[in-house]
């Protein structure tokens, strides 16, 4: 992994971790994630029409299936997690979504893929991992809670988490295809899935517009938050992926576990500080292992 692509990760794993934390606080639905997505469209339009009024004329079946398969499964990923949130506490279902995504991303990418790993790249996903399954609440996750409200808490996090990770898992094979072996801008790739995004997720505000003019009123903050930076942090790692390997990127992006461990955890109240603490040096030292590997 070269210097760019590490330091690319890193500062896409702190917005990841900044948005997430505002979309955890927004408490929001399919109605929430159309806002955020409607919002990054008008908001990013200048970008995408300067970078895109040569190239998107050009794009042919391919490139067109690419791009809707992304806002597809973006859509999926995004709701499924805001579900997750408000089910569950963020420091359940973030770190098993982020975890189990890039390992069975990297799995792919490594079986189907073709791509090779070191012996230091496959410690640092298994740091990666092991971290995970630490924050997440280690092996208190498998023993039996005194309180039947936080044993069921727990189970629908993990359950929200794993799911929200094969589509994580999905959408980074689909994008990771299209911007290293095609060659499609990461800016396109991802500005012109949310158009698709937007058209899906519509019917979920036409249903019932008082509603949903309610919400907005509630969580047009926290949406302008989350369109501002959340696409800068993909793009980011889209660009990371152009210049090193999937199954490298993949897991290295689980440095936003630092993130969200020592900033979302203390300022939402969830969860122990001591393994969250110890889960994420081990998220760091997989990290390196994965920069050196």
């Amino acid at each position: 992994m070269t210097p760019t692509a590490f330091a690319l990760i890193v500062l896409a794993g702190l917005i990841h971790a900044g948005w997430n934390i505002v979309a955890k606080k927004a408490a929001g639905d399919a109605r929430f994630a159309f806002f955020t997505a409607f919002i990054m469209m008008l908001l990013w339009a200048p970008l995408g029409w300067w970078l895109g009024r040569d190239v998107v004329p050009t794009w042919g079946r391919t490139e067109w299936a690419l791009v809707v398969a992304s806002g597809v499964l973006h859509v999926f990923y995004y709701v499924i997690l805001l579900r997750g949130y408000r089910k569950a506490d963020l420091t359940v279902v973030y770190p098993l979504a982020r975890g189990s995504g890039p390992l069975l991303s990297s799995l792919v990418a490594i079986v189907f893929l073709g791509e090779r790993i070191s012996a230091l790249g496959a410690a640092g996903i298994a740091g990666v991992v092991l971290g995970v399954f630490l924050i997440a609440g280690g092996p208190g996750l498998w023993r039996a809670a005194h309180d039947p409200v936080a044993r069921q808490r727990v189970r629908k996090g993990m359950f929200y988490g794993v799911l929200t990770g094969a589509f994580i898992a999905s959408y980074t094979l689909v994008d990771g295809y299209a911007v290293r072996w095609l060659l499609m801008s990461p800016i396109l790739v991802d500005y012109m899935g949310n158009f698709v995004r937007v058209a899906l997720l519509a019917p979920a505000v036409l249903r019932d517009r008082a509603t949903a003019w309610v919400l907005w009123q509630k969580q047009w903050r926290y949406a302008l938050a989350v369109a501002a930076v959340s696409p800068i942090a993909y793009v980011l790692v889209l660009y990371a992926m152009q210049q090193a390997p999937l199954s490298h990127v993949a897991p290295a992006r689980e440095v936003s576990m630092l993130f969200a461990a020592l900033i979302g955890g203390q300022l939402l109240g969830e969860g122990e500080r001591g393994p969250r603490i110890l889960g994420a040096c081990c998220i760091a030292a997989g990290v390196a292992a994965l920069g050196l590997g």
